[in-house]
């Protein structure tokens, strides 16, 4: 019995579709943070970090 639900837990990790609605689901991840202006926050934060590394900021 184990090895059938293990056997259909590898068939659903292998199909191309976990693929295919995770890149999905990321995707729309990064339209929503997009959308919430966190591009910008994270733009500004690298900004800063790199600034520092050089020893401008």
């Amino acid at each position: 019995m184990k090895n059938k639900m293990e056997s259909r837990a590898n068939a659903a990790l292998d199909s191309k579709w976990t693929g295919l609605c995770l890149a999905v689901v990321g995707l729309l991840m990064m339209a929503f943070g997009i959308f919430r202006g966190e591009m910008a926050v994270v733009f500004t934060k690298a900004i800063n970090i790199c600034m520092e590394c050089i020893g401008i900021g």
